[in-house]
Parts: C-alpha cells; sequence; structure tokens
C-alpha cells in the first residue's frame, strides 16, 4: 500500500446555499495530501451550485456532478460511490465542518484496527458536536469507540429495536456523515437503498452487521454539525423510511421475535415527536402491557436521556433531531 493511499470525500448537498461553504472548506483544508472531493448536487433549487462553483475553482481534485432529478440522498451517495476512484471512501454533510485532522484520524483508527484483528470488513466513526440553533451542543460520542467493538448482528438488533449487549458501546449510532470505509466494504454491503428517504445510513449499516462486519469509532471530536430543518426531516418521513425498515428485514425481525415489537416503538417516537400525546400515552401504555420487560428496559435506557436532551434543545415538537 502507498504512504498515502487516496481518500475520496463525497459531499452530497439538497439546498444548502446556507452551509455548504463552510463544509467546503472544510473538505478541502484536510491534512491528507493525496484526496478527492466530489460533490453531488440533488436537484438544489437555491444558489447551492453557485456557491459550490466559487469554492471549488483552482481545486483540480474537486468534481461537482449535477442530479437532473432529486432522487435523496441514497441515489446521491451512490453517485459518489460510482464516480470514487479512491481506495477508502468517506462522507462529509452539507451541513458539517469537519477538522482538518478528520481524515487521518479515522485512516489511521481503521487500519490499526485491521492490523490487530485481520478483519476488513470495517466501517469507522467519527466522534462530534451537534450544535442547535440556541446554541445548544451535544457530543456525538462514535460507536466503537471504546474498547468493545461492537460487530455482527448485535449492531442489526440495535439498530432495529434497540436490541443491546451488556459492555457493548452504541454511541451515537451510524450516521453516514461520520462515515468511513474501504471502497471494498461499500462494493461488498453494496449501495445506498435509493427507495429511501431518511435512514438509508441505518439501512446501510443493518447490511453491514448481517454480513459480519465491524463497527469502529474514534473518540477524538473529528466534526461540528449544525443541526438543521428541512422538508425531508419531518416527523412522517421519518416513521414512513422507519417503517419500510421494518418491512425490509421482516424476516429477520421475526426470527429474533422483535417484528411487532419495532414497528410500535417506531410508531410511538412518531407520536412524540409530531405532538400527537393521546396516541403517545395510549401506544405506550399497550407497548408496555405487551412487552413489560423489554418495553421498560428500553424505556429506561431512552426516555431520560431523551428528556434531558429535549430540554437542552428547547424542543416543543416537530420532529427528531
Amino acid at each position: 500500500m502507498e504512504k498515502y493511499p487516496k481518500i475520496t470525500i463525497g459531499i452530497t448537498c439538497f439546498n444548502s446555499e446556507a452551509t455548504i461553504r463552510c463544509a467546503l472548506q472544510s473538505a478541502l483544508l484536510q491534512d491528507w495530501s493525496n484526496t478527492e472531493l466530489i460533490i453531488v448536487d440533488d436537484f438544489s433549487r437555491d444558489e447551492t451550485v453557485a456557491v459550490i462553483k466559487q469554492v471549488i475553482a483552482g481545486f483540480p481534485n474537486a468534481t461537482l456532478i449535477k442530479h437532473e432529478t432529486n432522487g435523496g440522498p441514497a441515489a446521491a451517495r451512490n453517485t459518489i460511490l460510482a464516480a470514487a476512484r479512491g481506495e477508502f471512501i468517506a462522507f462529509f454533510d452539507d451541513d458539517d465542518e469537519s477538522l482538518p485532522q478528520r481524515l487521518r484520524t479515522q485512516y489511521e483508527r481503521l487500519c490499526a484496527y485491521e492490523a490487530v484483528t485481520g478483519v476488513h470488513l470495517i466501517a469507522c466513526y467519527a466522534s462530534g458536536v451537534r450544535r442547535y440553533p440556541n446554541q445548544y451542543e451535544i457530543k456525538i460520542q462514535a460507536i466503537g469507540s471504546t474498547p468493545e467493538v461492537p460487530s455482527g448482528e448485535v449492531v442489526a438488533d440495535y439498530l432495529l429495536f434497540n436490541g443491546r449487549r451488556d459492555g457493548v458501546f452504541y454511541g451515537g449510532g451510524t450516521p453516514s456523515c461520520a462515515l468511513m470505509a474501504r471502497r471494498s466494504t461499500f462494493e461488498a454491503v453494496g449501495a445506498f437503498d435509493a427507495s429511501l428517504r431518511r435512514v438509508e445510513d441505518v439501512d446501510f449499516a443493518i447490511r453491514l452487521a448481517i454480513a459480519g462486519g465491524h463497527f469502529i469509532g474514534c473518540p477524538e471530536v473529528l466534526y461540528l454539525q449544525h443541526a438543521t430543518e428541512g422538508s425531508d426531516k419531518t416527523p412522517l418521513m421519518n416513521l414512513q423510511a422507519e417503517l419500510r425498515l421494518v418491512e425490509k428485514y421482516a424476516d429477520y425481525l421475526r426470527s429474533k421475535g422483535r417484528y411487532v415489537y419495532a414497528r410500535d416503538w417506531f410508531n410511538i417516537r412518531y407520536y412524540h415527536f409530531s405532538c400527537r400525546h393521546f396516541r403517545f400515552l395510549t401506544t405506550l401504555i399497550w407497548f408496555l402491557v405487551r412487552y413489560p420487560i423489554a418495553g421498560m428496559r428500553h424505556l429506561l435506557r431512552s426516555a431520560p436521556a431523551r428528556w434531558l436532551h429535549e430540554r437542552g434543545m428547547g424542543m416543543t415538537g416537530g420532529g427528531p433531531p
């Protein structure tokens, strides 16, 4: 392997004229000497493309690809995967700012884990900070950034029905905005599911987990995420995507006895985020009657942290973070 293999940075964007400049600049200022930057604009209707062209002018390693229709984030990421020439691929979001050492840190973590374990089906996630409009911040600690690295169905169970194994650190989940992996890993697992307009990164991680993949993380804060709203981030759109995920993995969920459980839990989340309080309470009560032990354990694991988090955001409904 050459000393500095090529790393592809992929950024998808849609109507992000207010944030794309900082995201691009953080990508162009990475301290890795061999990179290519591929930006896919998913049919923006504002000045996003004009800003991109201005920022990347003079950077021969930066390429802009414009979609003629809006296909969603999964389709845009698949365009990046098809065009990428890097041995490694890292995704940045259009409203995030990555620190200059992000690529180097994730690359070194991934290669060190490969050398110690001999595993080559790996997703490496960066830790970050999410900042809300009211300046409230939370740290997003990367999955697998502690010695107990999750792998295989342990991760699929967590993502589909919050099944947790003692001693495993699941952190901030599996967001694509924090992901780096070898191109061979994406080739082995398959492209993002373009039929999903949300949770497509969760779907990719589930497939990787079922294939036996390992999920490692960097404990260092490597990016700043600006929490933004959009027409594709509503509670209803999130629920629809989550329920499609349940149907996609229905056989797997039934083998675990968690098909109905998963559907009910995603509906409970939807009623909460959309401020449908009566439906939330009645559905939650029925959920706890049907699953008294697992349901209560699930609630106790998530509810206190969720309550504190929403107080910090000043949230009064409107969608999951």
